[in-house]
């Protein structure tokens, strides 16, 4: 396993409530391209998947769309895959590109052959394909980070379906025991009793009518999970991954503001209210045979 003792010595220190970053995540990236080992910077692409995510679900809906640029992967090679699989021809060799999304473009052209939607959201699908692939991650600590994030924005998806009636076995991801406990139970713990410390908390983080208080709570709480999961790993991987984890919530803090923060609520409950609408129609327009 590799030390890095002069990367993180040299790294400043950092805090929540900092009210701005030493770099951005884009940056750090860069830095740590040239020090970290070929298979400790696939963890770092693991992390930084959920920009691809962002982009794809974008583009198909906006081909101008200004990507993201902390994604690497563009629209040409999204649409190069997607074109590919409809045409029954071998997908083009990529090894920017995650299995899952292959994956994701099946389900939805053997979706789209049918004429139905049987998808809630295929941002949800993506999600839930991203925290899959990241959790088999053989890393014991980033797959373990990847699953506790998932069952955060399960158990806050499954509270807000709570509050405003609607079926939460439709909102709720993945597969694992604490997403199925979410969809299946009524009682007021999901069924999760002791299963996950933070859970508990997040019922109680819940409770916070201010969205940006709630946020910052649930961020506090990922950091100190950090805090503790690296106390004996200061100059592996590890604490690497984590800072760079530690720098994006600082990173989105220092660009949020409590307009955007009930905007972005408002969004997701309508969202959740009236179905998703097909994402994928623009590559829906674009791919006709």
């Amino acid at each position: 396993m590799s030390k890095y003792y002069c990367l993180i010595a040299g790294l400043p220190n950092i805090s929540l409530d900092d009210a701005k970053i030493p770099f951005t995540i884009s940056e750090f990236r860069e830095e740590l391209d040239s020090k970290l080992i070929n298979e400790d910077k696939k963890l770092i692409d693991l992390f930084f998947l959920k920009f691809d995510n962002k982009n794809l679900v974008m583009q198909a809906q906006h081909p101008d769309f200004d990507s993201d640029e902390r994604g690497r992967i563009t629209y040409h090679e999204f649409n190069d895959l997607l074109t590919a699989l409809k045409e029954e021809e071998k997908p083009p060799v990529n090894k920017r590109m995650p299995p899952y999304f292959e994956e994701f473009f099946k389900i939805y052209l053997a979706t789209q052959a049918k004429e139905e939607q049987k998808i809630v959201s295929w941002e949800d699908l993506l999600a839930a394909l991203y925290y899959e692939y990241a959790m088999k991650c053989k890393n014991e600590f980033v797959s373990e980070w990847f699953e506790m994030n998932l069952n955060i924005n399960n158990m806050f998806t499954a509270i807000t379906c709570r509050k405003y009636g609607l079926d939460k076995s439709e909102y709720v991801i993945g597969k694992n025991n604490v997403a199925n406990s979410l969809r299946t139970s009524n009682a007021r713990d999901f069924g999760l009793g002791d299963t996950e410390d933070y859970l508990m908390e997040i019922q109680r983080v819940a409770e916070e009518t201010d969205l940006l208080v709630r946020e910052k709570k649930t961020d506090l709480l990922k950091w100190e999970w950090l805090e503790e999961n690296t106390f004996f790993k200061t100059f592996d991987i590890e604490s690497v991954f984590a800072y760079l984890l530690k720098l994006g919530m600082i990173e989105r803090w220092v660009t949020l503001d409590k307009a955007t923060g009930e905007k972005t609520f408002r969004e997701l409950v309508g969202t959740m209210k009236k179905g998703s609408g097909n994402v994928l129609e623009e590559f829906k327009r674009n791919n006709k045979k």
